[in-house]
């Protein structure tokens, strides 16, 4: 650790201002902005706190919108009935993630901009081998080395790393947009395009950027359309409590009523007589699915959503859309399993969201 310099911001405007200072960052949780400097990732000369602001704060209908302040912890947020009641998959992606103590910590603000968890990333300086986010233009050792962790969409030699958020998965089915603060004033960007895939910085010469962020721009809340439909997120990883994903899904599901009032029309009878076949009727009218840690930036299936309307709610129906959906995935030689292990996960979460299971 290095020394830095200490000052709490005292309106967003004034925080903004200091981040014209490339030798300044900006803290609210403090549970990765610390990780970083321990490890060297990351140096600053100043922090500027930006934990007193309340206007950064708050959970709250504006409108149809469902507003989260970027302050927001992670447990407020899985707790609150606001966010229950109109976008669970966010609810239940903030209570996956971490611990209940990090997650007491933990700002939705501060979560979307964590770093891989790549460990050829995440070493101690001195570095110990080549990484291209540490050292650019050293190289990639994860792509010679250990990558069954790593990501089967959007990666380039240049780097094979996953984005790790539970909530940007969630926010980015959603479709929520994050309010942002920049030099040159207020504005929004959409979640589901806020991180950048390796390809995606690559083409705009920029091969290392991660974000749409600006510099010297700060988030400042998240908008999400308050929806009734039926949704869900679905995390794999190697034990239940404090653990990133190996890949995760949301989704969000509405049904197609009018069939579905024509199945409980038959009668109470004829429930009994058609048992699981009757639910097997229920079809979908609209749907959204993301998958996390497949990619550097939440992987949105748009070709599945066009194609999910109409679609029995199944497994055995769900399974070949999102395998085609899935058809330009890539996988590395370790990370073959994630292509199955992501589509069951988005065909679980479909079914979940859906009520069928």
């Amino acid at each position: 650790m290095r020394d830095f310099a200490y000052a709490r911001a005292g309106t967003p405007e004034s925080a903004v201002g200091t981040l014209a200072d490339p030798g300044t960052s900006v803290i609210a949780g403090g549970t990765e902005l610390l990780n970083w400097f321990r490890l060297g990732i990351a140096a600053a000369d100043r922090v500027v706190d930006i934990g007193g602001l309340d206007e950064l704060r708050g959970i709250a209908m504006d409108g149809d919108d469902l507003r989260v302040g970027a302050l927001a912890t992670l447990n407020e947020i899985g707790e609150h009935p606001l966010v229950t009641r109109t976008a669970g998959a966010l609810a239940s992606a903030c209570l996956q993630a971490a611990s209940a103590q990090i997650r007491n910590r933990a700002t939705i603000g501060g979560n979307v901009l964590q770093r891989t968890r790549c460990p050829y990333f995440r070493a101690e300086e001195p570095l110990p081998w080549p990484c291209n986010k540490r050292d650019p233009g050293s190289g990639c050792t994860s792509l010679a080395g250990r990558h069954e962790r790593q990501a089967i969409f959007g990666w380039t030699r240049d780097c094979v790393a996953v984005q790790p958020s539970d909530p940007a998965v969630a926010l980015a089915v959603l479709d929520a947009r994050a309010d942002v603060l920049g030099p040159a004033g207020p504005r929004t960007i959409p979640m589901r395009e806020f991180h950048l895939t390796q390809r995606e910085a690559a083409e705009a010469g920029q091969p290392m950027r991660e974000t749409r962020l600006e510099p010297g721009e700060l988030i400042t809340g998240y908008r999400l359309p308050a929806s009734a439909d039926g949704q869900a997120y679905v995390k794999v990883r190697e034990r239940a409590s404090y653990e990133y994903a190996i890949v995760s899904a949301a989704a969000s599901v509405r049904l197609d009523e009018a069939r579905a009032a024509g199945a409980r029309g038959q009668g109470a009878a004829g429930a009994r007589g058609q048992g699981a076949a009757g639910a097997r009727e229920q079809r979908i009218a609209a749907a959204r699915v993301a998958l996390g840690s497949v990619a550097q930036r939440p992987w949105r299936l748009t070709a599945a959503e066009a194609e999910l309307p109409g679609t029995p709610l199944t497994r055995e129906a769900l399974i070949p859309v999102i395998e085609r959906a899935m058809a330009d995935a890539a996988p590395l030689p370790q990370n073959g399993f994630k292509v199955t292990m992501a589509r069951n996960a988005a065909v679980r979460a479909l079914l979940t969201a859906g009520g069928a299971s």
